[in-house]
């Protein structure tokens, strides 16, 4: 491998991958829901090609209890303390996992709270060889390869945009020796004392091309519940452009997987793992209402009997397309509220009405599907007042459950350029701030001042007194039989899910 001023260190023609998800939930003991599918779709496009590849989901966590999320940022120094703990049980596993697969080649995906995680992956797979490539990938890592390549000596390349062809690209030339930089659109890397970016490869049009979901290649595979096996993606890309949101960073076009080639997947996971509960992962799932009734009708005409859900948006929905979409398994909706003033909806772009959202409500109560809600609050210049409108809203709308978190400012989103403005948020960070603030007040100027209406100690009073709310009202019995009932058919076919479940709200409550 030539890397510019470099010598090749891989010589290799069938190199070693491990495609890692860094840890996070699994040092707080949380419930990670679910397989890594982007590194899944990775692992298949580089077998396909007759690359020998590994999944390492080292966030998948066997024991886990924990399910209160909305508390999750109080537990983020006990992360940052492990990250350094090198006699921590799951560093010492990173480490032999490498020991034991060898790789000549590590990627890892990289989301902005779990940055540090990826950081301290890629020195200890410089520690386990010198000569290993250490590739990022994923929404952090294409927002700011500039400043990974600056600060993070220990990782060479930096994939920006879809990863699957790119990377691809990458490791092909990894293997035949030498690299030509100019020739693979979409990676960065150093030169020397210069970072050189090349402008992220075309997004791919016909998404039948790709091969499914490597989900054979997991570690621990067994350690999966069927229903962690049952997340799809039928789609990618997505017309709206929320300012607190970064998915615009890949497109705004939607592309779409065609129905047979879905339903064909389905069929596949549901004999292979015995899912009967799938999870779309699209961001707004019914943006096409012709294409979704589409796919109810084939699913109820072809006999696929399963219960599914999905993400959408308020103004996504009517009577006759919840009727449908149940009638063919949909159990579960999830959509984002955000804030009950109008005033903080204008400043998120989110294109809803508050009058909207509660006609949504009443046709997710009448079409008789679970719905969950989620929230935000600590939004640039919002205020006491806003806040509390956005608990008046939750009693309201009365969703079947109920989410509420503190905005983050990602980079790459309109909001983080209006708390650059405020003077709330830093337009970088250097490696060390990774390590020693938690991912919550990443890139905020001043830790102490998360919003710049009111002081910190007055903030905090108000977060504690939102989420014991919104953990009181999930708690309330109807709350609980709701998603029950929701549940029953996949109870019925799979008990274990049942117990499971149970286990999850005795260690949420």
């Amino acid at each position: 491998m030539n890397i510019p001023g470099q010598k090749s260190a891989i010589q290799n023609p069938q190199p070693k991958i491990l495609l890692i998800d860094p840890p996070f939930y699994r040092f707080f003991n949380y419930y990670n829901r679910y397989f890594p599918l982007g590194l899944s779709y990775l692992s298949s496009t580089l077998k396909k090609a007759g690359h020998q590849v590994t999944i390492y989901d080292a966030d998948c966590n066997k024991n886990s209890k924990g399910m209160d999320y909305t508390r999750l940022p109080e537990k983020y120094r006990v992360y940052l303390k492990e990250l350094r703990n090198p006699e921590n049980p799951i560093i010492k596993e990173i480490s032999e996992t490498f020991i034991k697969y060898q790789p000549d080649v590590v990627g890892v995906t990289v989301m902005t709270p779990k940055a540090a995680s990826a950081f301290t992956i890629a020195s200890l797979a410089k520690k386990f060889n010198r000569n290993c490539r250490v590739v990022f990938g994923g929404p952090h890592a294409t927002l700011k390869a500039d400043e990974i390549l600056k600060n993070a000596k220990d990782v060479d390349f930096v994939i920006n945009g879809e990863g699957e062809t790119a990377l691809l690209e990458l490791v092909n030339a990894l293997a035949a020796g030498s690299v030509h930089p100019g020739a693979i659109q979409g990676v960065s890397y150093r030169d020397g004392d210069k970072i050189v970016h090349h402008a992220a490869k075309k997004f791919i049009d016909n998404l039948d091309n790709l091969p499914f979901p490597d989900r054979e290649t997991l570690l621990g595979l067994d350690t999966y519940t069927s229903e962690d096996m049952g997340l799809l993606m039928g789609s990618r890309g997505c017309p709206y452009s929320c300012s607190y949101c970064a998915t615009q960073i890949w497109t705004r076009k939607v592309r779409y997987r065609s129905l047979p080639n879905i339903l064909e997947e389905i069929r596949r996971v549901h004999h292979r793992y015995g899912t009967r509960q799938f999870t779309f992962k699209d961001d707004s799932f019914t943006v096409n209402r012709k294409r979704v009734l589409e796919f109810c009708d084939r699913l109820m005409t072809e006999g696929v009997k399963i219960n599914w859900d999905c993400n959408t948006r308020v103004d996504l929905v009517d009577p006759e397309l919840l009727k449908t979409m149940k009638k063919a398994g949909c159990n579960s909706i999830k959509v984002g509220i955000e804030s009950g003033s109008e005033r903080i909806l204008k400043l998120m772009d989110k294109g809803i009405t508050l009058e909207r959202t509660q006609e949504a409500a009443r046709l997710f109560r009448e079409a008789g599907i679970h719905w969950t809600a989620y929230f935000m609050m600590g939004i640039p210049t919002e205020t006491k007042e806003d806040v509390r409108k956005t608990l008046d809203l939750l009693y309201k709308i009365k969703p079947s459950f109920a989410s509420i978190g503190v905005y983050e400012p990602f980079p790459g989103t309109k909001l983080f350029d209006v708390g650059v403005e405020h003077g709330l948020v830093n337009r970088g960070m250097l490696y060390e701030d990774f390590f020693t603030r938690i991912p919550s007040d990443y890139y905020l100027k001043d830790v102490n001042r998360r919003v710049d209406t009111m002081n910190c100690g007055d903030f905090a009073a108000l977060e504690n007194e939102v989420k014991d709310a919104f953990h009181n009202y999930n708690k309330g019995i109807m709350r609980i039989f709701e998603r029950a009932k929701a549940r029953s058919s996949v109870y019925l076919h799979n008990p274990r899910i049942f117990f499971s479940d149970i286990e999850k709200f005795l260690g949420w409550v």
